[in-house]
């Protein structure tokens, strides 16, 4: 894979792949997210993602939303445990109008205080939309059970009351706390020449005051595994299973990332939705998922069924966990485990969007990025004994919570 980087002097980090097209695609990922707020700021990074649209030094929120829709381009944003990103998607003669309306945006935003009081009653809302929708509302629930008393298990939107109290002052000091320029990533996928993708971000960056890191995240401890029912007061029951898992930097995660497609991944041929759905017919939406962070991980399957189904789908979900851990997968079956995660990368590497914020995330916590060929070697790697270790260490009944609204 083809790309080049860049540090500039105040620690901000520029990679850039050239791709041939007349659309190009960049973006801002600071390394910071809910997980860095004190009780006191629950909500305040995805808070700042809503605001930061709403003016700066310059330009009117109506300018700000303009500056790129008037030439047809996007400019979007989104807010994860521990990823802020601000990012654009332009024609390529936009690329300049992109970045420096993503620095203006990022190091210049003003916070109008009118404009603060109208989106935390949008975000009031946001909160009131999840609470009506138990299949998303327990994932937050499921995590916060995982993480008791940790800023990574809290939800990330905050609460009415937390909202309620942020003043400007409180949003200048989680970002001079948080917003490092050694932990931010200016990414970028088109056809642009490196040279000019440096020099714009030399006058666009370079001039932004140096604010590195001092302080790490603190590894964290989860709490004692859960069975927890509680009655929601919905058509259909929700459940989700499971417990904290390899981190970031974990030599194993990636067979973790296998064990997981081929347990509940997006393909219709998972395990678990051929036992569930297509032979049994009695759940619509089953999946799994694994998600790494800084000193922990998160595995959880989940899956929607009628109330009497419950006991059932649980039984068949434990007993395909069981197999994963105590029988060995075929010669076949690991050649096509693999051969299909292989596909879905390769799929995915080929939507530039996706590529670009993939570029930036792992440039930014790994200060490398891999080959789709050192990749594959690495999967290729992975032996059926590997993969039964892994489920042990992850699939434990005995160390797996449940969350079921019933």
């Amino acid at each position: 894979m083809e790309f080049y980087t860049h540090t500039l002097n105040n620690g901000i980090r520029i990679i850039h792949k050239p791709e041939k097209g007349e659309v190009a695609y960049c973006g801002m990922i600071i390394n910071a997210g809910s997980r860095d707020e004190k009780e006191k700021e629950h909500g305040m990074a995805h808070f700042i993602e809503h605001v930061v649209f709403k003016g700066t030094k310059k330009r009117k929120a109506f300018h700000v939303l303009s500056r790129l829709e008037d030439v047809g381009g996007e400019l979007n944003a989104f807010t994860s445990k521990e990823e802020t990103c601000i990012y654009a998607t332009c024609l390529k003669e936009d690329y300049e109008r992109s970045m420096e309306l993503i620095s203006d945006i990022t190091f210049h935003s003003v916070f109008p205080e009118k404009e603060l009081i109208k989106e935390k009653e949008v975000i009031v809302d946001e909160i009131n939309s999840y609470k009506d929708s138990p299949a998303e509302l327990i994932f937050d629930d499921f995590e916060e059970l995982l993480y008791p008393n940790h800023p990574i298990g809290r939800n990330i939107l905050g609460t009415p009351e937390t909202l309620k109290s942020f003043t400007r002052d409180d949003i200048f000091s989680f970002t001079d706390n948080n917003y490092h320029t050694d932990h931010m990533v200016f990414c970028s996928v088109g056809q642009q020449e490196f040279k000019k993708v440096v020099k714009l971000a030399e006058k666009y960056f370079g001039d932004i005051k140096e604010n590195r890191r001092e302080i790490k995240r603190q590894p964290i401890v989860t709490g004692a595994p859960q069975i927890i029912r509680t009655n929601k007061d919905t058509y259909q029951s929700h459940v989700i299973i499971g417990g904290a898992a390899y981190d970031y930097n974990h030599p194993k995660r990636l067979g973790l990332h296998l064990l997981n497609n081929l347990l509940g991944g997006p393909g219709m041929n998972s395990r678990l939705n051929m036992s569930l759905r297509e032979k049994r017919g009695i759940a619509y939406n089953i999946e799994s998922s694994y998600t790494a962070f800084y000193g922990t991980g998160v595995f959880s399957i989940y899956f929607g069924t009628d109330r009497k189904n419950v006991d059932k789908s649980l039984k068949i979900v434990f007993t395909e966990l069981d197999k994963l851990r105590n029988q060995h997968l075929g010669t076949l079956q690991l050649q096509k485990a693999k051969r299909q995660l292989k596909g879905q990368i390769a799929i995915s590497s080929e939507n530039k969007e996706s590529l670009m914020l993939n570029l930036g995330k792992s440039y930014l916590l790994y200060n490398k990025v891999d080959s789709l060929e050192y990749i594959y070697k690495k999967i290729d790697e992975l032996s059926a004994s590997d993969l039964a270790e892994i489920a042990n260490e992850c699939f434990n009944p005995k160390d797996l919570s449940q969350l079921i609204y019933l």
